[in-house]
């Protein structure tokens, strides 16, 4: 392994977007297929676990990391092919997630705006099934490559093989023969951006803007400013307040479920699935319990949106927690719902 490669005692604080402070002990800087494959067949490092690091904006550090850290930094971003029905553009695990939605627009390959300025890199994007106002990845997603941790052997994976859910991948799960959580490192991802393009609306927020703008037919350039703005206006900025973004996954209920629940609290937000089954936000559960604003230790819950946790200074990831659970305990007891994390707890 080359040496300039690895780091020891490395501070993770600027690593996660929640500026927990934690360090790692090894650290392996990942800038190609290659590197993954150095790390797994170098015998001094094949029997030491590993920990895959994005933009870390979806994890929550509740101590210094032992396994060894690879943090993936590989870049680019190209058109791989054009036909009459789609673009299909590639990027590197390491680009950054929002830079990569800009740089899509402004070379005129429309149709991942509503997912603009979502945290993280793009690599991390398929494990979460990143989403946001109507889109989620996997309704653009064409294919990935990864290396697999065991043999580093490169492989491929379509959309069927990635098993996407809601937040959910065959990245998140353990399980043999089929999960791949802590077994590969994505190194880059593709996209399917259909021709000819077309706006994905039907969100209150978006609608507001549209009305605002008297605007009935919104280009993709101003759905992706308006998904900006709104975005801005009602999550804290990572760099001046530190979050994982939505801390808990909305949930789904069935329709009696839900018919139970309106009759006690009529104005909870729910939306009606095709399926038949109902989503219902989290956020609006979290506030109606009283948590908006509140804290425990230096953890709090953001004032402007219940559904982010927050870092007031020097939070502690036990803090994190501490107050994740105490909100999972409330929700629990008013509503019978039992609120899913979405990051990971390292």
């Amino acid at each position: 392994m080359r040496a300039m490669l690895v780091e020891k005692n490395v501070p993770l604080q600027s690593c996660n977007s929640f500026h927990i402070v934690a360090k790692a002990h090894s650290l392996v800087r990942i800038a190609s297929e290659a590197d993954v494959q150095t790390v797994v067949t170098q015998p001094e490092w094949q029997e030491f676990p590993k920990f895959v690091l994005g933009g870390g904006s979806n994890i929550v550090l509740t101590g210094d990391v032992r396994p060894v850290v690879l943090k993936v930094e590989i870049l680019g971003k190209r058109l791989v092919q054009e036909t009459a029905k789609a673009y299909v553009v590639e990027a590197g695990a390491g680009e950054n997630w929002h830079d990569f939605v800009t740089w899509t627009l402004q070379q005129g390959y429309p149709g991942l705006e509503n997912m603009a300025l979502i945290p993280g890199t793009v690599g991390a994007a398929p494990v979460q099934n990143v989403g946001a106002y109507g889109v989620e990845l996997q309704d653009r997603f064409e294919s990935l490559d990864a290396v697999d941790l065991q043999t580093g052997k490169v492989f491929s994976l379509n959309a069927a093989q990635c098993a996407f859910g809601y937040r959910d991948s065959v990245f998140k799960h353990s399980s043999q023969p089929l999960g791949l959580a802590g077994r590969a490192v994505i190194t880059r991802v593709r996209f399917h951006l259909p021709k000819p393009w077309k706006a994905v609306l039907g969100y209150a927020d978006i609608e507001k803007k549209m009305a605002e703008a008297k605007v009935t037919q919104p280009t993709a350039q101003q759905i992706y400013q308006w998904v900006c703005d709104i975005r801005r206006a009602k999550l804290p900025d990572p760099a001046v307040i530190g979050n994982a973004g939505s801390f808990f996954k909305n949930p789904t209920v069935t329709t009696e479920q839900c018919a139970d629940i309106i009759a006690r609290d009529p104005k909870i937000v729910h939306y009606h699935l095709a399926d038949g089954s109902v989503k219902l936000a989290a956020g609006w559960l979290i506030d109606a319990c009283g948590w908006k604003g509140k804290s425990v230790g230096n953890a709090g819950v953001y004032e402007k949106q219940a559904l982010v946790l927050v870092n007031r200074g020097g939070a502690t990831g036990g803090e994190v927690m501490t107050l994740a659970r105490a909100i999972q305990t409330s929700v629990y007891e008013r509503f019978g719902i039992m609120l899913e994390p979405e990051p990971v707890v390292v």
